[in-house]
């Protein structure tokens, strides 16, 4: 199966159409699943990342994820605030075997990923060398509760665009992909930042793209809101080396987790990357029920494509 659209929104509406066809025949540890094997969805514009939809895809669980992942760490204490389905993915209460931030930045505990294939791509523009590998031999030597979804991640840069092709053994299309999508198309946005590059077009190979018995009424609730297609995207990332303000707002988001709070305007962040901090906070706010901060914080947005998903999470806690 081949699709490729403009938006996130556009390849959601197509594949869950698919999968909803059945039949949910495929017994799995997590249930039974329509499944189709084979599957290669290209993003044309990796900015359309975010799902519009009101059932599903808000932007502050997966913004969390991508900060798990650049935080270097598998710490469940930090994923758990955003994704609670890991609590039940740890084997120690601690960690997640599977996660991706020390496979990035210290894999097999000696290999930075992410400096190498920046550093190639700087020396050898036309390589086809750029992969960062997640999914290891050794994760099914032994039964572990959770282990990587995703194979590779592989960069190439073409007339001066990088383009991303992520390679996936197994994706949920209800609640994983859109979360992969989201992530991974942000880390194809940071490395063309650093390398001073457009961004080109996003790939996403899956070997199984399947749906959830227990999902399938959400699924069709999906199809039934109308087509979702949208031209709304999120804001360009700022010209320039990303690292400085992704230091920034990891050091934000483990002080807003505790504390619950922060001085957004005492980190001379840009608009960008302020609006990504005021998410996390309101994200940790609404964990607290404090509508009246989240209200404050809404309308310091400056960009408007993030303001739909605030008003739908405050209607959760009144």
């Amino acid at each position: 199966m081949y699709l490729s659209e403009l938006t996130l929104d556009d390849l959601l509406y197509k594949i869950l159409e698919e999968l909803l066809k059945g039949p949910f025949d495929l017994k799995t540890s997590r249930g039974m699943t329509s499944e189709i094997t084979g599957v290669l969805l290209k993003l044309e514009n990796p900015l359309a990342r975010l799902s519009k939809t009101e059932t599903k895809g808000t932007i502050f669980s997966g913004l969390g994820e991508l900060l798990w992942y650049l935080s270097k760490n598998n710490k469940l204490d930090f994923i758990s605030h955003y994704l609670s389905k890991y609590n039940d993915e740890s084997e120690d209460g601690h960690t997640v075997y599977g996660g991706y931030g020390p496979r990035l930045f210290n894999f097999r505990g000696k290999i930075n990923q992410f400096e190498n294939i920046i550093n190639l791509l700087k020396s050898r523009p036309s390589t086809r060398r750029a992969v960062i590998q997640i999914f290891d031999a050794e994760d099914i030597v032994n039964h572990h509760k959770e282990i990587p979804c995703t194979c590779t991640l592989q960069f190439c840069i073409r007339n001066n665009k990088l383009h991303m092709i992520t390679t996936m053994r197994s994706n949920d299309a209800f609640y994983g992909l859109p979360h992969d999508v989201f992530a991974f198309t942000m880390i194809q946005e940071i490395i063309a930042r650093t390398l001073d590059l457009e961004l080109g077009i996003y790939n996403h190979a899956i070997g199984s793209l399947h749906l959830y018995e227990k999902d399938e009424e959400h699924a069709t609730q999906y199809l039934n809101e109308g087509f979702q297609s949208t031209r709304e995207v999120m804001p360009k990332m700022p010209v320039g080396d990303p690292w400085q303000n992704i230091e920034s707002i990891l050091e934000a988001e483990k002080i807003i987790r505790v504390t619950g709070k922060i001085d957004i305007q005492k980190m001379n962040l840009s608009s960008y990357w302020a609006d990504l901090t005021r998410l996390l906070l309101i994200h940790t706010l609404i964990k607290r029920n404090n509508c009246n901060d989240i209200q404050c914080l809404q309308s310091d947005m400056i960009c408007p494509v993030y303001k739909p998903y605030i008003k739908k999470r405050l209607l959760t806690i009144r």
